[in-house]
């Protein structure tokens, strides 16, 4: 019996080394991986740099997966992604050649130590919720049980 498919959003982000070509490169890894279609796909988005601004501006984007692979499986599979494209661990905030994380799966709530679902500070990132909002605006975060567009408006109005 295979396993229920999963709606997954991802976020996508570079700041090195031609950023949109390591978007794009990214993309076709991740819908090359098994039991995975990407289903849409954000526009890209330049913006600062988060955390350490001594560093050059990131491209992000959000993709909208459907997988039958659980989400340590998948989070693997990223991590795999970002280290056969060269990614390096680095400081915290620091420049990235590519970084993947996963935003949401569904309505899940899932903490363990190597995966925290939903991202722990989606809420707090504009450039994230813009993203997110455009392919998923009633797409709920499970915690605040509060839908993208809703958090996107109360970040933008200064009160999450």
């Amino acid at each position: 019996m295979q396993a229920p498919a999963l709606i997954y959003y991802l976020l996508l982000g570079s700041n090195m080394d031609d950023p949109a070509g390591q978007l794009r490169l990214a993309l076709q890894h991740i819908a090359a991986l098994p039991e995975t279609e990407v289903l849409e796909q954000s526009s890209l988005k330049r913006t600062k740099p988060y955390g350490k601004l001594d560093q050059d501006d990131f491209y992000n984007q959000v993709l909208k997966l459907e997988s039958t692979l659980d989400p340590q499986t998948m989070m693997d599979s990223l991590l795999k992604i970002e280290t056969e494209m060269g990614r390096q661990r680095g400081q915290k905030w620091g420049p990235r050649l590519i970084d993947i994380d996963i935003l949401l799966i569904q309505d899940m709530i899932l903490e363990t130590e190597s995966l925290t679902v939903p991202h722990y500070d989606m809420h707090n990132r504009a450039f994230t919720l813009e993203l997110l909002c455009e392919i998923a605006p009633d797409a709920v975060h499970p915690k605040l049980n509060k839908t993208i567009a809703e958090l996107k408006q109360k970040l933008a109005g200064g009160n999450i």
